[in-house]
């Protein structure tokens, strides 16, 4: 017998989701309170504003990739460090599409 559900659920995995940001870590270009669209992928290029996990810790930050191949997730508030993704475990759970500040979009590519 096949579970119906299954295929649903699985399918659902592959469709943008929103989160709300908690926190003053990537202001200004997104203050605390507002939603962000992602899009789930494992892949992201320089630059890209992801959501990540690092250590088993999840993490919104823009992805950098330097021309030494070194990469880091940066925080945009300057208060908080950098995380170097060199020899730890780390993914990237998707790729931040839209922002929405009280009703304000703004698309990233």
């Amino acid at each position: 017998m096949t579970d119906q559900n299954s295929d649903f659920a699985d399918c659902s995995l592959h469709e943008p989701y929103a989160l709300q940001v908690l926190g003053n870590e990537m202001e200004p270009e997104f203050p605390d309170q507002c939603i962000v669209i992602i899009r789930p992928t494992d892949v992201c290029k320089h630059q890209d504003y992801v959501f990540a996990e690092v250590e088993n810790v999840r993490w919104f930050r823009q992805y950098s990739k330097d021309e030494n191949g070194n990469e880091r997730l940066i925080a945009l508030n300057p208060l908080y460090p950098e995380i170097a993704l060199t020899g730890v475990k780390w993914a990237v759970l998707g790729v931040i599409i839209q922002r929405n500040i009280r009703r304000q979009i703004k698309h990233y590519t």
